[in-house]
């Protein structure tokens, strides 16, 4: 390297001083705004779930299981004979186990005596789905008729809910839209683009609804029965940039 003169050090100095630095030039961001909208819809169900079924006591587990065979047997066969399809009738839960008797009686050392066995109970259930909602009060009088003994709950669905949730998402981005378009205003910006979209899916309980009964049924006495309404719902947040 060659050594720098004397001559040459005012000149590097004058251009050290009037050197002017380069900065890369930031682009400005724009401010985003993220707003969540509601959309919810109700109907009225079309298919009924009933888990029902027959439980038998016998002095013995085999007494006790024939019997509950029996009554099963005339339980599907009735549900059949109603409408129900074979492959809407599923068996949910069976056990067989004795009955105890406690006794305060003690042994000879002051301990409590074991529980005696003095019988067997056999349970049999099956989850039904019933497609004809006109039927189910039907349904459940001639079940209990034929020997089910055993009903925990009656639930409702829509079958087909795709429908009912467009809705919904049509109604709640509109609902975002509108809180999005007023912040703006307020802030006194346009919205622009869209930059992300997310949804959450949720059903409601049942709301009062009355169903339909024909004067044959009530005459013969089935089963009072409220299919209440149904509400789905979809929450989305959505989030906009501001426009330029």
């Amino acid at each position: 390297m060659r050594p720098i003169t004397a001559a040459l050090i005012p000149l590097f100095l004058a251009t050290a001083l009037t050197a002017t630095p380069v900065f890369a030039q930031e682009t400005p961001v724009n401010g985003t705004l993220s707003i969540s909208g509601l959309g919810e819809v109700t109907a009225a169900p079309d298919t009924a779930f009933v888990n029902s079924g027959v439980t038998s006591q016998g002095a013995t587990a085999r007494e006790a299981l024939d019997a509950n065979t029996k009554a099963m047997g005339e339980l599907i066969e009735t549900l059949k004979a109603a409408g129900i399809e074979a492959r809407d009738i599923q068996t949910s839960g069976f056990s067989v186990s004795p009955n105890y008797v406690y006794s305060d009686a003690r042994d000879a050392n002051g301990y409590q005596l074991p529980p005696k066995i003095t019988g067997y109970q056999v349970y049999n259930n099956v989850n039904v789905r019933v497609r004809e909602l006109a039927t189910l009060g039907s349904v459940l009088d001639k079940a209990v008729t034929v020997g089910a003994n055993t009903i925990n709950g009656v639930s409702f669905s829509v079958a087909d809910p795709s429908k009912l949730y467009d809705e919904a998402r049509k109604a709640a981005f509109a609902d975002a839209k509108a809180k999005a378009a007023l912040y703006a205003g307020v802030a006194g910006e346009e919205l622009g683009s869209i930059r992300n979209i997310s949804e959450v899916q949720g059903m409601g309980t049942p709301q009062p609804y009355m169903m339909k009964a024909s004067a044959d049924s009530v005459a013969a006495g089935a089963v009072p029965i409220e299919g209440g309404e149904l509400s789905y719902s979809i929450n989305v947040q959505v989030t906009w940039d501001f426009a330029d």
